[in-house]
């Protein structure tokens, strides 16, 4: 499979040696220092590109690389508000767009473990509930894309929670999302349900971008078999 990396940074350098020990080729390695390479021509060269960028330019991204007519894998987080615009492009232009939150297999399997752990929770009046999440200095959207899922499962599964804030919430129906920026972490999310007497707490501690990285590209591996609006739902077959 030959590759597109749309960002170099961190991540672009995880998912290149992982992609590289999976046999597969990258083509272009695009970031702010070879904005001009980044065209169409060049786009279709490749099989999929692979998008870690930032918010303010990942949308753009995408049009472009669905201009070459290209599946693109998106780790951006932080501009949910463009994905009506992105599924419309899956589903009248033909294009392929696997989007996910955070990419992590563990991550992933946690998100299952929140849901159920929110309707079991319905069961009681007891319990107040928060999300917490922590990442390394250099993340700039808060709360993480990790979060607001994590709320967002939380809320369409737990009847006491009806909206997210961050940090303070004014009204018990609203689930607060606290975020936290130190070091290098490449990220920590915990769900806290409380009670006078006690607390239930779930947490995923991820060790090293690793995890990310070998997501990021077997949701790549994934697009060259199926196409449309794709989720790791999807790939994990949950």
């Amino acid at each position: 499979m030959k590759i597109a990396l749309i960002g170099y940074g961190k991540m672009g350098k995880e998912i290149e040696k992982i992609a590289l020990e999976r046999g597969h080729l990258i083509i272009f390695k695009f970031d702010v220092n070879n904005k001009n390479e980044f065209t169409t021509k060049n786009l279709k060269k490749t099989d999929v590109a692979i998008e870690f960028t930032e918010p303010d330019s990942a949308f753009a991204n995408y049009m472009k690389c669905f201009e070459a007519n290209i599946p693109v894998v998106s780790g951006t987080t932080g501009r949910l508000d463009k994905l009506p615009e992105i599924k419309k492009q899956c589903t009248e232009n033909g294009q392929t767009f696997f989007y996910a939150s955070n990419f992590s297999i563990g991550v992933n399997i946690f998100f299952k473990l929140n849901e159920s752990l929110a309707k079991l929770m319905n069961k009681t009046e007891n319990y107040d509930v928060s999300v917490s999440e922590t990442h390394h200095t250099e993340k700039k959207d808060a709360p993480s894309g990790t979060a607001i899922t994590i709320a967002e499962d939380l809320i369409s599964n737990f009847k006491n929670k009806k909206t997210w804030v961050k940090e303070n919430a004014v009204d018990k129906a609203e689930l607060v999302i606290r975020s936290f920026r130190e070091g290098k972490v490449p990220g920590i999310h915990t769900v806290k349900y409380e009670s006078d007497v006690d607390y239930i707490e779930i947490t995923h501690n991820a060790k090293s971008r690793k995890g990310f990285a070998l997501g990021a590209v077997l949701a790549a591996e994934f697009t060259q078999k199926n196409k449309g609006f794709l989720t790791m739902d999807d790939l994990l077959n949950f």
